[in-house]
């Protein structure tokens, strides 16, 4: 699947929102509907800025470049779309999509303030990965919808529905929040609940670049250094793994990486040979195991 790398998309941009009314002030939250929280001043300046620094990423290294927009239906997200698309001529904009599923973790409607603080302290302790907030959602329930829209994003260039002429450079920009977009690099990357803990979330327009690699593999690595990364919580093998992915061939297995095997066995054999006899053995303790029961039942 996806073989041909011409048909991928040369980056996929991963973008949180910028400063909102909530950021700044979370009584906000007690009165306005937190899909209706918009942007502050700053978050606008924040906006226009993270627009003319994509589009210099995406320009460096192509004249033929086009680029298509999914987008959290919620104000702040909206917003900052519509201020980073100061950026872009319409005939370098291909498309965008606002995606429900997407959208920010549901928090349980109007949040007020001591509560959200007590039932915050509850997340800490029992998890921020499986924590359900009342009448909202957990960081898994966040997962299972970015995991369907990830399929559906698939499909989109699988089908070509984003009408894309191979000849251009497509980058897709998700315009997101910052839970959901950490839980689609967990999805995309393999990554385990242990290691989405370790995750910082990203500041206020900030950005997360999976850059295509020379084999095929998308990989933060690319575009980002290892102090970024460090920056954002990743684990040394994380860092590791995604140098690996920078020039790996796609659909290929990192033996070095840790979390792939050795996160879920104890010293698996490396080949038949190491459990001893190999099959000859199994097969004798099949024979015994079998004669033991027909003695047991006879």
């Amino acid at each position: 699947m996806h073989q041909k790398t011409g048909m991928l998309p040369k980056r996929i941009i991963l973008v949180r929102h910028g400063e909102s009314d909530g950021n700044l002030d979370t009584t906000a939250y007690t009165t306005t509907p937190d899909h209706r929280i918009d942007l502050t001043g700053e978050g606008i300046s924040q906006a226009r800025l993270a627009g003319s620094q994509l589009r210099s990423v995406i320009a460096s290294s192509a004249s033929n470049w086009k680029v298509y927009f999914y987008v959290s239906p919620y104000a702040r997200t909206r917003s900052t779309l519509r201020e980073i698309g100061r950026s872009f001529s319409k005939k370098r904009v291909i498309g965008v999509r606002e995606e429900c599923r997407i959208r920010e973790q549901d928090f349980g409607n109007f949040q007020e303030r001591e509560r959200m603080d007590v039932i915050k302290e509850q997340r800490q302790r029992f998890g921020r990965f499986y924590y359900r907030f009342p009448q909202g959602e957990s960081a898994a329930d966040v997962f299972d919808r970015v995991s369907s829209f990830l399929e559906s994003l698939w499909r989109d260039i699988d089908m070509k529905r984003l009408n894309h002429d191979p000849s251009n450079d497509l980058n897709l920009i998700i315009v997101s929040h910052g839970l959901a977009l950490r839980v689609f690099l967990m999805k995309w990357f393999k990554w385990t609940v242990a290691q989405f803990e370790l995750l910082n979330n990203p500041g206020n327009c900030e950005c997360r670049v999976m850059q295509l690699g020379t084999g095929g593999e998308y990989s933060l690595a690319v575009h980002h250094t290892d102090e970024e990364l460090i920056k954002w919580g990743l684990s040394s093998d994380m860092i590791a793994d995604q140098k690996w992915r920078a020039h790996a061939c796609k659909g290929a297995w990192n033996d070095q990486c840790s979390w792939y095997l050795d996160g879920f066995f104890d010293d698996l054999a490396d080949s038949e040979d190491d459990d001893g006899d190999g099959h000859d053995n199994s097969d004798k303790q099949d024979q015994t195991n079998s004669l033991s029961m027909h003695s047991r039942y006879t």
